[in-house]
């Protein structure tokens, strides 16, 4: 038997019945955004515009680093620090950027202390119009509920929502979170991953264990069981 072909990484539509969903990494070319195979966007007008539409007031030089295996729904957006204004005065109004005679003072808008890059690790869901501000970073295997504005740091494997959005709960315990990130099946070779899908996405972490380590894998019978930590 042949063995089973993996996804081509390199393509921008991988289902070209379905144009509303893109893969980023062949997709973006701005130097300040870095993003890892198979990460996909996905929205009904306009994918392709994602490092315009969807990475807002990116002028750097502050970077967006987006992890393999992640899936970013319709109307996702980064916020950049480029979006920072004065706090330390009585107005917030940018009055250098409207030119003229007031332009004189533009170092009064440059220089903005930022909370640096903001990272996505691996794996990382969010769902529909989350928001993420400047300098948050995300752990692997999170998950961003819809309509989520993330204005801190999310741990590995966690879950969560609202605005400003807060921890739901974890999606395993401390011990099983470990066990995972020492797994990192995103970095597994595409062929291996490919023959070991389902227990990706369906098995326990004893069968991914297995799977990692080349021992067979038997047929899963349910869903694993979740086991959360976070409040």
């Amino acid at each position: 038997m042949m063995p089973p072909v993996p996804t081509d990484p390199t393509v921008v539509h991988p289902m070209p019945e379905q144009p509303r969903v893109v893969l980023l990494k062949p997709l973006v070319t701005s130097p300040l955004i870095e993003v890892g195979e198979f990460s996909y966007y996905d929205d009904p007008d306009d994918p392709t515009a994602f490092e315009t539409r969807n990475v807002l007031y990116h002028y750097g030089p502050e970077k967006l680093v987006i992890g393999k295996f992640c899936a970013l729904g319709e109307g996702v957006r980064f916020i950049m620090n480029g979006a920072n204004h004065r706090m330390d005065g009585p107005s917030t109004f940018p009055f250098p950027i409207m030119g003229g005679s007031w332009a004189e003072h533009f170092d009064l808008i440059t220089g903005l202390p930022g909370r640096g890059d903001t990272v996505v690790g691996h794996d990382v869901w969010f769902g529909y119009r989350a928001m993420v501000m400047p300098g948050v970073r995300i752990g692997n295997g999170a998950v961003i509920a819809s309509g989520s504005v993330v204005v801190d740091d999310v741990p590995d494997y966690g879950i969560v929502g609202g605005n400003p959005a807060r921890l739901i709960r974890r999606r395993y315990s401390d011990a099983d979170i470990n066990r995972l990130l020492a797994l990192a099946w995103w970095d597994w070779p595409l062929q291996h991953i490919t023959e070991h899908i389902r227990t990706i996405m369906s098995g326990s972490i004893d069968e991914l264990e297995d799977a990692a380590s080349g021992h067979p894998v038997e047929a899963c019978q349910e869903a694993p069981t979740r086991r959360a930590t976070g409040r």
